[in-house]
């Protein structure tokens, strides 16, 4: 029998495997991911301090597009056959200048032990059909009547991830069915493209024409985890690949690393068929998919998230002020209001940790925890970096509204707030040392 974590393991390597062939400069990303990860281990005896290299090595997000609530319940099903369930709600369509019209969740383990087993998360994004920023009435129409019409996903793969779901295990020939139709699922499908109707949807957003452009769905991109991201960017553009233009989210700095840094090379151009009014196949290309890489820090507390997000906005202000880089600008922002070490952090309530007795002295040892999620702004300029046309949108026209209570209810699911489940962490340990030491609990 395979277990939960089992078929999360599983597939995890599977659908890299997959992505690895069909671009194979996700491969190149993965081999200078890992030099660097084992160079860094042999000069930093704490660079395992946020996760050991076990970990570190077989850590993956992906990264996926629907078009409905329908398509969005059948993703979170088969994710909640693999022990992942939805946290953290983005949105990201005013958190980029080009258009993005979608909002997002990620699927992820959230017990701390099968984090540890496998930390494997898909950022998963909906496009939003009833925003009339982006589609019309006339076009949301027919957007939404075709994605009702497609399928994404095998009934006979959703059946076999409702039982995974249910019994927390299949048997091995039973998990190996499941496994293959799942990462058929994600495969980039060799079927022609509707040309007119892709355009159509091109013209509004890239991303909406990948989303409801095709009649299936796949792997937007696969993201290593690296424990020196400036030398990965350096050494990735060394070999040719294109890199965006910049690391997306906190500095480099000499303090501890906090939240989430990520880059990407930029999206190839692949070869697609397209289909025209007339019946005929063309080749074409398109570039939808990219290789992603993040190195992750420490898990923030709601204020250390504010205190992030008045460093971001003062960054901002001092680069259109200045013209200075912003690197070397957010560096200065950084050594002037965070605190330099670990220590501080958590004195001022800033990060979240997880804490151990220790028996010989009778005192309270302090371990970060490791940040599980994402930063919209950071997911909305990698995709921004990797789009070639801003698109466009009707800024005279109201957003609609989505939440993490709405989106909950498309999904079926309640949407996890993951504040809540560090803070949940923090304390249980906090409890357990005390216990530990004989101290009253608080």
């Amino acid at each position: 029998m395979l277990q939960t974590s089992q078929l999360r393991a599983a597939f995890a390597t599977r659908l890299s495997d997959m992505y690895g062939a069909e671009v194979p400069a996700y491969t190149t990303l993965l081999d200078v991911a890992g030099e660097i990860n084992h160079e860094v281990l042999r000069r930093d005896a704490d660079a395992t301090r946020l996760g050991d290299i076990s970990r570190v090595t077989a850590e993956r997000h992906g990264a996926i597009r629907v078009g409905s609530p329908r398509e969005m319940r059948q993703a979170a099903q088969i994710f909640a056959a693999l022990g992942m369930h939805p946290v953290g709600f983005y949105d990201l369509r005013d958190a980029a200048a080009s258009s993005v019209p979608v909002v997002s969740t990620a699927f992820r383990p959230i017990a701390a032990d099968e984090l540890a087993r496998n930390p494997f998360r898909v950022f998963t994004s909906m496009l939003t059909t009833a925003d009339r920023r982006f589609f019309d009435a006339d076009l949301r129409a027919r957007l939404e009547a075709f994605l009702e019409r497609r399928e994404l996903f095998a009934p006979e793969l959703l059946e076999l991830a409702a039982r995974a779901e249910r019994y927390g295990e299949l048997d091995d020939p039973t998990a190996e069915r499941f496994l293959h139709l799942a990462v058929e699922a994600f495969q980039l499908s060799p079927e022609p493209i509707d040309q007119a109707w892709y355009t159509e949807l091109e013209r509004i957003s890239a991303v909406a024409a990948d989303i409801g452009g095709v009649r299936s769905t796949h792997v937007n991109h696969l993201t290593p985890r690296v424990l020196d991201i400036d030398e990965l960017y350096r050494r990735m553009s060394e070999r040719g690949i294109i890199m965006i233009d910049q690391i997306q989210g906190p500095p480099r700095w000499a303090g501890p690393d906090v939240l989430l840094r990520q880059t990407s090379f930029r999206a190839l151009a692949e070869p697609r068929r397209f289909r025209a009014a007339d019946g005929s196949d063309t080749d074409g290309t398109l570039r939808v998919r990219f290789g992603e890489v993040e190195a992750r820090g420490i898990a923030l507390t709601r204020e250390g998230r504010a205190l992030y997000d008045r460093m971001v906005a003062e960054t901002d202000r001092l680069v259109a002020e200045s013209g200075r880089s912003r690197q070397d600008v957010a560096e200065g922002v950084w050594r002037a209001h965070l605190p330099a070490d670990e220590r501080g952090l958590a004195d001022q309530g800033l990060a979240y940790f997880t804490y151990q007795a220790v028996l010989d002295d009778g005192t309270i040892s302090a371990t970060p925890i490791v940040y599980e999620d994402f930063l919209p702004r950071s997911a909305a300029g990698i995709f921004q970096s990797n789009l070639t046309d801003e698109g466009t949108r009707d800024s005279t026209q109201a957003a609609t509204a989505y939440d993490e209570g709405r989106l909950s209810e498309m999904i079926g699911r309640q949407v996890l707030d993951p504040f809540e489940l560090y803070e949940a962490q923090q304390r249980q340990s906090l409890q357990h040392a005390r216990k530990e030491l004989g101290q009253p609990p608080v």
